[in-house]
C-alpha cells in the first residue's frame, strides 16, 4: 500500500489495515483516520504518535498510555510460545532472537517479565526489531529498576518505534530513519 492507498480508503478498510500498528489498538487507527489526507509516512506517523502522546498525562499512573501498553503482547510470557501474537508480532521476536532462546534463557526472561508486569501493570515493551538477542533481557533488567514514572516515558517511546517499523512496512517504505 503506498501514502495514496491509505488516503482513499474508508473508515472501516483504514482501521482494519492500521489498526493494528499500535497493537490491538485500532481506536487509535479510528481517530487517525479523521485527520486524512496524510501527505507521506511521516505525517501519517506524526498523527498517530500525535494521538498516544496526548492520552491522559494527569498522574504518575497515565491510564490513558498504560492502557495503550496493556494492549502489548508479554513478549516472555504466554503468548509467544502458544502462538497468539498478533499477525505482525512474531516477526518482532524472531528477528531479536527470542524466538531461540534456551530453557534456561526463556526462563529467565519470563522471571524479569513477570516482576515487570508486577511492578509497573503492564508488559514490557521494547522495538525487538532494532534489537539482538542479548538486548532484551538487559534492557529489561535495567527497565525493571527505573521510576515507575521514568518508565512510563519511555514505553511509549518504544511502542512509537514500533509503530514507526510497521507503518513503514505497510507503506513500504525505509524505516532508516529511526
Amino acid at each position: 500500500m503506498d501514502i495514496e492507498k491509505a488516503n482513499s480508503v474508508d473508515f472501516g478498510e483504514f482501521v482494519d489495515v492500521f489498526g493494528n500498528d499500535i497493537k490491538r489498538s485500532p481506536l487509535i487507527a479510528a481517530a487517525v483516520w479523521s485527520q486524512h489526507p496524510f501527505s507521506d509516512l511521516e505525517n501519517l506517523e506524526k498523527h498517530f504518535f500525535t494521538f498516544i502522546d496526548a492520552l491522559s498525562l494527569r498522574q504518575v499512573k497515565l491510564p490513558g498510555q498504560e492502557g495503550a501498553l496493556r494492549c502489548h503482547p508479554d513478549l516472555a510470557g504466554l503468548e509467544l510460545p502458544r502462538g497468539t501474537l498478533t499477525a505482525e508480532s512474531p516477526r518482532e521476536p524472531s528477528g531479536a532472537g527470542l524466538t531461540s532462546l534456551g530453557a534456561e534463557e526463556r526462563l529467565r526472561l519470563a522471571e524479569l517479565s513477570a516482576k515487570y508486569g508486577a511492578r509497573f501493570g503492564f508488559p514490557f515493551v521494547l522495538a525487538a526489531r532494532l534489537s539482538d538477542r542479548a538486548a532484551g533481557p538487559r534492557e529489561l533488567a535495567r527497565r525493571l529498576r527505573c521510576p515507575p514514572a521514568q518508565e512510563l516515558r519511555t514505553a511509549p517511546g518504544e511502542v512509537k518505534k514500533i509503530g514507526h517499523l510497521r507503518l513503514a512496512d505497510l507503506l513500504r517504505t525505509d524505516p532508516a530513519r529511526l
